[in-house]
């Protein structure tokens, strides 16, 4: 059980470093018109840890 945890905690962070480093390559315009989508990802991938998190709180609570 500890080792999916933190096996999915792992995924998640190394998804999210993924994403910022391919958001953050291209020219000035692509860039520009980007800031705001790298924003979206970063608010819904925050969210999703979040409440994955607690999610998971929820179920070690109730049946560990």
């Amino acid at each position: 059980m500890t080792f999916a945890i933190v096996f999915v905690i792992i995924l998640g962070i190394a998804a999210l470093i993924g994403t910022m480093l391919i958001a953050g390559k291209g020219d000035a315009n692509y860039r520009e018109k980007t800031k705001r989508n790298s924003i979206n990802l970063t608010v819904i991938y925050t969210v999703v840890i979040l409440l994955s998190l607690i999610a998971v709180g929820i179920y070690i609570w109730k049946y560990a």
